[in-house]
């Protein structure tokens, strides 16, 4: 049985990298053409949406066999559902699934960017390698989670670095952007602070920041907040920030 489709007749969404214009022919990436011809059971002149760069197109599957699906693309549109408010997101590697549902949940609230870094207390180490394999995989996860929530525009995910290095690397604080250190210590709330043009959170790892990274946060123009009285997993805290930035100031 076929999956049901959506109201726009499309059977699934996928995201593609190749040079997208209306009347090409292309070849789909292989996880997906798996995912279509062997899970929903596809077929020649089923719909399908083709997106990438904040343009989407609908798209007719025209050959499938063992080795791939192709389709033709249609009429492109800018459909935009980014949030009007650009927030990054600097997330403390976590552990485990943690990192990849942080990831996932964060596009679907409307993050522009994710700066995945190395805090005193990370759990996780990456050798060169591994940190590549991981960076691929968490570039794929927040492709995924545009495919999943109609977004067109996938944020960007950066390679991991040092939250050391990635403070010295940081400019002066620009006007109109807030800067927001999350810390169950905090005397602020986010409804402590002006409308921004752009925010950019901090969220630690599972054990917290030190004191010397809270400090470095501080000289870099960062205010520490708290989101209410107790104290939320690395995961949840971030999640729950990305939330509460859009319902203020986004689209929420």
């Amino acid at each position: 049985m076929r999956r049901t489709r959506g109201n726009s007749g499309s059977l699934s969404r996928i995201h593609v990298t190749a040079t997208l214009a209306p009347g090409a022919n292309i070849a789909l990436p292989d996880a997906a053409a798996h995912h279509l011809s062997r899970v929903l059971r596809a077929a020649v002149d089923d719909h399908v949406t083709v997106f990438d760069d904040g343009v989407e197109y609908e798209a007719v599957i025209t050959h499938i066999d063992r080795h791939g699906v192709t389709v033709k693309l249609g009429a492109g549109a800018a459909v935009g559902r980014e949030s009007p408010l650009p927030c990054t997101l600097v997330q403390a590697i976590s552990s485990g699934d943690r990192m990849d549902y942080t990831l996932q949940k964060a596009v679907e609230l409307g993050v522009h960017a994710i700066r995945p870094v190395y805090s005193e207390r990370s759990v996780v180490r990456l050798d060169e390698k591994r940190s590549a394999t991981r960076l691929a995989h968490w570039r794929q996860v927040a492709a995924a989670a545009c495919e999943q929530c109609g977004r067109n525009s996938v944020p960007a995910v950066a390679a991991p670095e040092s939250l050391i290095d990635w403070f010295a690397g940081l400019v002066a604080l620009p006007a109109g952007e807030l800067r927001v250190l999350m810390s169950p210590r905090a005397e602020h709330r986010l409804a402590d602070f002006a409308q921004p043009m752009a925010v950019t959170l901090l969220a630690g790892p599972e054990g917290g920041f030190t004191g010397v990274e809270v400090e470095l946060a501080l000289v870099r123009g960062f205010s520490a907040m708290r989101l209410g009285p107790r104290t939320l997993r690395t995961e949840t805290a971030a999640l729950a920030a990305l939330a509460a930035v859009n319902t203020l100031w986004g689209d929420f």
